[in-house]
């Protein structure tokens, strides 16, 4: 009994052994496959257990770092969207939404017109996600008013759609561009039109005519023509130059200088139409660093702008004052007393050719240029300028600029006792 135990133990355990052997086999051969696809060529043939090992090793610390990288580059990429002017919504195939940067997160639950641009945003994905891309222009009636692009694009690979992508951009100061652009160009050709065809129409009248009297009211008619004419092509001049410095010539000079020359220029204007012009006290200390001839022509609009608009006998005032903010600013406000400007017409008063009353504009002279000129003189000296009206009451432009610094005036002065010194040598 005791040899037929012993005999099957000494069977199992072989049988066992034979077993472990196989499959150490097994197990080598797999570890061995799997070296030979990692190490690639690196590997020697009949490497050590221990050198398969190794390639394992170096191949999980490159998986490894292969991994990080592709992460540090997903979270600049999500950074970069997040950070981009332009709304941008991406989803996933089923259409749940995986990113959703900043700029395009004033839509998500949104209520009033933007609710209707986060309409547009998800009919758009819906679309993308089966394929089709679309775009779409939403315009929302604020205030303020706003013109969206909307546009969205499936996101495919090989297999096919895996999501979709929406971009929003805010177009509205292009579309308003576009509008000024069409508007300048259709108010230049009429403005230059009428006074060209009046002249052409009088020239013809005077090659057939032979009464003296009549004649020199025609000639004076021509000559008031061809002086409207150049006064706007000297504007639109003007206009063109200041548009196209970047940066004006700047000279520090006392704002008492700049509008006791303004006033200067339309006092013959104002006598003639019987309305006072009031100007108080300056203080000699608001200096602004200008460009001198800019700024006495910006102010001269004003002040003719109100003298056209005022009747006779009522008053024009000009007052002065330092605007303790932040950066020290001074206010030159120019009041009328006339028929005033309605609210609806408040913020078109500065574009080109715009006149509130067109008939009194072109009656008294007016090109329709002075106020723009006014705002872009304004803005190329870090300044702006605004208006206030009461229909019946009249109206008020300020013009806020920068004051200049000490240490600039200073340099200024030190400047000019130097060339007047080279000068004197």
């Amino acid at each position: 009994m005791t040899t037929l135990l012993l005999a099957v133990a000494v069977v199992v355990a072989t049988v066992a052994l034979v077993l472990v052997w196989r499959s150490g086999r097994s197990v080598r051969k797999e570890l061995d496959s799997i070296a030979s696809h990692l190490a690639d060529d690196r590997r020697e043939p009949s490497a050590g257990i221990e050198t398969v090992f190794g390639y394992l090793e170096q191949a999980a610390e490159e998986a490894h770092t292969s991994a990080n990288v592709a992460e540090a580059d997903r979270d600049r990429f999500y950074e970069a969207l997040r950070a981009h002017d332009d709304g941008v919504v991406v989803v996933d195939a089923q259409g749940t939404t995986v990113l959703r940067n900043a700029a395009a997160e004033r839509y998500h639950a949104a209520r009033h017109a933007d609710a209707l641009a986060e309409a547009a945003i998800g009919e758009l994905l819906e679309q993308a996600r089966v394929g089709e891309g679309g775009h779409r222009e939403l315009t929302l009636f604020g205030p303020p008013r706003e013109v969206l692009s909307v546009r969205a694009v499936p996101l495919r690979d090989g297999a096919g759609v895996f999501g979709a992508v929406a971009y929003i951009r805010d177009v509205s100061e292009t579309r308003r561009t576009e509008s000024v652009r069409r508007d300048f160009v259709a108010n230049v050709s009429h403005e230059l039109k009428t006074p060209i065809g009046a002249l052409a129409l009088l020239a013809e009248t005077m090659a057939s005519g032979d009464d003296p009297a009549v004649m020199h009211q025609l000639a004076e008619r021509v000559l008031r023509e061809a002086d409207r004419l150049a006064k706007i092509v000297d504007d639109l001049l003007d206009l063109s130059l200041i548009e196209a410095q970047e940066a004006p010539t700047r000279e520090p000079t006392p704002v008492a200088t700049i509008v006791a020359e303004a006033v200067e220029r339309v006092k013959a204007q104002a006598d003639a139409s019987g309305i006072p012009l009031l100007a108080g006290e300056i203080a000699p200390a608001l200096v602004v660093s200008c460009d001198h001839r800019q700024l006495v022509s910006a102010l001269t609009n004003l002040f003719d702008n109100a003298v056209k608009y005022s009747d006779q006998g009522r008053p024009i005032e000009c007052t002065v004052v330092a605007v303790d903010d932040t950066v020290p600013q001074v206010s030159i406000t120019v009041r009328d007393h006339g028929p005033g400007i309605p609210s609806r017409e408040l913020e078109r008063v500065f574009e080109r050719f715009y006149r509130v009353d067109r008939a009194r504009s072109r009656a008294t002279g007016g090109t329709g240029l002075g106020l723009a000129i006014v705002r872009h003189v304004a803005h190329a000296h870090g300044g702006e300028v605004t208006v206030e009206s009461i229909e019946g009451e009249g109206s008020a432009f300020t013009l806020t600029l920068p004051l200049a610094q000490p240490a600039h005036i200073g340099e200024r002065r030190t400047d000019k006792r130097n060339d007047a010194m080279q000068e004197a040598s």
